[in-house]
């Protein structure tokens, strides 16, 4: 047995949940705190990735000024299209949401075909990653390292910032109890325009991040967004550990499951999904919804 081999598809697993965890942590967030069904989640991610490519002109040297970039443009697209399109439809029914959201994504496809083309967008690993590292005498990128450190310092920095900040206790409260929120002086409008920013920005580093290992191409956006939904069911909503459970299994799920059942691969996370619904519909480490009496 090449032991080798399985570390290399298992790194391969983790290094594409770590961008996975990016992505769904946003929308985990977005939709616990918010109530939001936002459908346009993975046009956020595939924008993340075309954007990288815009501010670096496609230069592997400008990898990390365009990450920056990349995060900061997260942070305005996302607060812009919250007080402008998300605020006027919080008190309608659900329907507008989905509505709303999905056209929002057809929207954002169509301005990437139309400013970057319909083709693939690659971009070359950046220099400092340029060299495999050898485990067991198998060479792998070291660029999956830096995906790995990236999703644990933000699931840190997000653990922190909600449970040992005011501004997270609000947050998490807002999820919970809006009215009395506001009734003890919080800003909530203002809150949910950060939250959504925040979320939105977390997406487009994602996308950024992958870049350098898969091609940019407008339909990625729908595939994002379902395996983004997939992972909140599975880990549970407005919980970024569970988040951050339910990318790593599925992105193991399809790194192995390539090699067991080729032809089924693409079912194993369905399967997964479907299977905590019916055993713990609240998610792996979600809480299950409080009973009113």
């Amino acid at each position: 047995m090449d032991l080798g081999f399985y570390l290399l598809q298992l790194l391969t697993g983790l290094a594409y949940a770590s961008t996975l965890f990016l992505l769904s942590v946003g929308l985990s967030l977005i939709f616990g705190a918010m109530g939001i069904v936002n459908f346009a989640h993975g046009s956020f991610y595939m924008l993340g990735a075309y954007l990288l490519y815009a501010f670096t002109r496609g230069q592997a040297e400008g990898f990390w000024g365009g990450l920056l970039l990349v995060l900061a443009a997260g942070v305005v697209v996302g607060a812009l299209v919250e007080r402008v399109l998300i605020r006027p439809i919080y008190p309608r029914p659900e329907e507008y949401q989905i509505l709303l959201t999905y056209a929002l994504l057809l929207i954002l496809e169509d301005l990437v075909r139309f400013f970057f083309g319909a083709g693939y967008r690659s971009f070359p690993l950046p220099p400092a990653f340029a060299t495999p590292v050898f485990l067991l005498g198998t060479p792998f990128p070291s660029y999956y390292l830096f995906l790995l450190g990236l999703a644990g310092v933000a699931a840190f920095l997000l653990w922190l910032f909600l449970y040992r900040t005011r501004l997270g206790t609000w947050i998490r409260a807002a999820t919970q109890d809006r009215e009395m929120l506001e009734a003890l002086g919080v800003n909530v409008p203002a809150l949910y325009t950060l939250v959504f920013g925040g979320g939105i920005a977390l997406a487009a580093l994602g996308g950024a991040a992958l870049l350098p290992l898969q091609a940019a191409t407008p339909g990625m956006a729908v595939d994002a967004v379902i395996n983004a939904f997939m992972v909140v069911v599975i880990g549970g909503l407005g919980n970024v550990w569970g988040a951050l459970l339910g990318a790593v299994l599925i992105g193991l799920l399809q790194a192995f499951g390539i090699l067991l059942a080729p032809e089924m691969a693409m079912v194993f996370p369905f399967a997964l999904m479907a299977l905590v619904l019916l055993l713990r519909p609240w998610g792996l480490l979600g809480r299950p919804p409080a009973v009113r009496t």
